[in-house]
């Protein structure tokens, strides 16, 4: 485990510098793909008790890491909601993370911007350390069995549509394989 933690450490170092040095670009493509961390949280909203990586296993998952305080994330989970409805029917699943200190702060949040697949919240901030999250909101597409394939840094108008290319596009590996 601390050798993943060490890796997407230094993957998140390296997408940050590639980010910056790109301009606006958002998408990292990690190839080869890296396993993502495990972990549990308990749910807060659209599920029941806890939460983990394991639940997702079989699934192309996109987890977003979103705060209260973030302001693209107002963007980001309701353009999220769209792709929830455009991918019901296939192994798709989307998961907002909250990570919020305050619970209340989520729960205010949701309130105002509806989320309709699964919130959890890591008020402790491990989870978000295990990823490297390193700009709000964040978020890691996942193949199947688990593996980081691309890392979205902040979010602006039309990159749902850059979501649902990569995520059209592992459907059809998947469909051949």
């Amino acid at each position: 485990m601390k050798h993943l933690a060490t890796g997407l450490v230094t993957l998140s170092c390296f997408c940050s510098s590639l980010l910056y040095a790109a301009g606006k670009e958002s998408i990292v493509r990690v190839d080869p793909p890296i396993p993502a961390p495990d972990w549990t949280l308990p749910a807060i909203q659209n599920a029941d008790g806890n939460l983990s990586m394991s639940d997702f296993r079989g699934k192309i998952t996109y987890i977003d890491f979103w705060a209260s305080w973030c302001g693209p994330c107002r963007l980001s989970l309701p353009a999220l909601n769209s792709l929830n409805d455009e991918f019901a029917d296939d192994p798709v699943q989307f998961l907002a993370i909250s990570i919020d200190v305050v619970e209340e702060d989520a729960w205010d949040f949701l309130k105002r911007y509806s989320v309709d697949y699964p919130v959890v919240i890591d008020t402790e901030g491990d989870i978000a350390r295990m990823f490297a999250v390193d700009g709000m909101p964040s978020g890691y597409l996942l193949d199947t069995e688990g593996r980081v394939r691309e890392i979205h840094i902040g979010f602006k108008r039309g990159d749902e549509q850059k979501l649902a290319e990569s995520i059209k596009k592992m459907l059809s590996e998947m469909d051949a394989s």
